[in-house]
């Protein structure tokens, strides 16, 4: 009996050794990337402009709100303040139950008007339509019928004059050069139908007129545990993919599509809570299936900045619902795993975050499990397994470390030594602390999940912080 458990423990020793130095490779090549690419850009930023100032691609901004009172009027002002001319920003309203709406229409001095909409994709009624063009740009508010998120972005969508659309969250603030920046690669490059900006977390952060002028480490380390998550995700696995059009999320707080396109395969789905997630699959898979040639980019100096949770109920909330969203969009497409005819995407991208994200808490707890049972029948190498976790630990620390200080780099604020002391503490309790409490959390999504699959958990939302010099961009008539 302990001979053929021997052998079956030293099996598992090898899943677990090749499916560990499988993430770190893959970690050290993406922040490797990552890391080399920011520096590139930042180079040729200081030996010529990117965009001549005279050559826009008209865009519509889409901001869903629902009880959104709290931060939306500043992210309204956020957008008035891009350097960009030809745009519109159209909020929709799904069926708010704050005074939204009156805050809105008062702040912004809109005045009801009576336009038909021409519903291209299906979605909920509206109720009335608000418009200004007291502004550098047209403002518009939809107030519908609550449909959840995906059937307020259709709303926009449908009411969306330009052809590209960027969707943004009503907690978030674009810098100045944002949008710019994201239109950048269709200027550049051939067939480009989307473009994902980089996330990065507001909290603790003031901008004025778009522009970051004071940024700091948060005192709060749930929120400083997640800066160093999100700057390891975007500024390197994103990157990475995108060197074989490989992207399969554009985040919800900032993407740009092409609107044709986006309209062509039926808008965002409602049937699940990762829509950001889903509607680039499914454009992935209607471009392959079309023979329609097409990129799908992603532009780290288009920065958005947006409120993470600071408290753990919140965290949880959201984690949660990512989770979901991730099971659906894989079961949704499942047809396109191992599948040549999609490339890259079918075999390396949805191949990783089914292994390293849907099923990694459940291939962790098959961890944990042999650990006790190997520990119970003395056949545990402790002294092996804490070197091996150590060693694991250092090096995801450094790639976090890595991928930090790339993304200070980007936005010209370094930091004091006092705050790359606190940075790398954060990186420590991040490879520790918040992945088992994302452990936990991932590992217990789908409790419940037949009742709650379709639900989006309410989470707190704080007022964003901006300088007292700020005044709102209002043109002179």
């Amino acid at each position: 009996m302990t001979e053929w458990l021997k052998e079956v423990f030293q099996y598992i020793d090898l899943f677990f050794v090749l499916y560990l130095l499988g993430y770190s490779t893959f970690l050290l090549l993406s922040v490797t990337v990552g890391a080399t690419a920011l520096y590139e850009q930042q180079k040729k930023k200081k030996l010529y402009n990117f965009i001549d100032k005279d050559h826009y691609i008209p865009v519509s901004i889409v901001v869903p709100a629902y009880n959104e009172q709290i931060t939306v009027i500043d992210t309204v002002k956020s957008l008035l303040e891009l350097d960009y001319t030809l745009y519109e920003v159209i909020v929709v309203d799904d069926g708010s139950t704050d005074d939204m709406r009156e805050q809105l229409i008062e702040h912004f001095q809109m005045e009801r008007v009576y336009r038909p909409i021409r519903k291209k994709i299906l979605c909920e009624e509206e109720h009335a339509m608000y418009m200004t063009y007291a502004h550098k740009i047209p403002i518009t508010l939809i107030c519908k019928k609550n449909g959840g998120k995906a059937d307020a972005l259709n709303m926009g969508i449908n009411v969306a004059k330009y052809p590209y659309f960027v969707c943004m969250d009503a907690d978030s603030v674009l810098q100045a050069d944002a949008l710019r920046n994201l239109v950048r690669p269709i200027l550049e490059e051939k067939n480009v139908i989307a473009c994902g900006g980089l996330i990065r977390i507001l909290n603790n952060v003031v901008l004025e007129k778009g522009k970051v002028i004071n940024y700091g480490l948060p005192k709060n380390k749930l929120v400083g545990m997640q800066i160093i998550e999100y700057d390891r995700t975007f500024l390197a696995s994103r990157l990475l993919f995108d060197k074989f059009n490989g992207n399969l999320i554009i985040s919800g707080a900032f993407g740009l599509f092409k609107k044709d396109l986006a309209i062509a395969v039926g808008g965002y789905d409602k049937q699940t809570v990762g829509e950001d997630m889903e509607l680039v699959v499914r454009l992935h898979a209607f471009c392959k299936a079309n023979q329609i040639p097409y990129q799908i980019k992603y532009a780290t100096d288009a920065i958005c900045w947006s409120q993470a949770p600071n408290t753990l109920k919140n965290l949880v909330k959201q984690r949660r619902r990512w989770h979901r969203g991730l099971l659906q969009s894989i079961l949704a497409h499942k047809h396109i795993f191992f599948n040549v005819r999609y490339g890259g995407v079918g075999l390396v991208s949805l191949l990783y975050f089914l292994i390293y994200e849907l099923l990694a808490p459940y291939i962790e707890l098959l961890g944990i499990g042999s650990m006790i049972i190997a520990i119970h029948f003395r056949l545990f190498n402790a002294s092996f397994m804490i070197y091996f976790l150590l060693m694991y630990m250092v090096f995801g620390v450094v790639m976090s470390l890595t991928a930090f200080i790339s993304s200070i780099y980007a936005i010209h604020k370094p930091l004091k030594a006092g705050e790359i002391l606190k940075a790398i503490g954060l990186c420590i309790l991040e490879s520790s602390l918040l992945r088992s409490i994302l452990f936990w959390v991932r590992l217990t999504a789908f409790v419940g999940y037949k009742k709650k699959r379709l639900e989006w958990d309410a989470i707190t939302r704080h007022e964003i912080t901006r300088h007292e010099s700020h005044k709102p961009y209002v043109e002179e008539m």
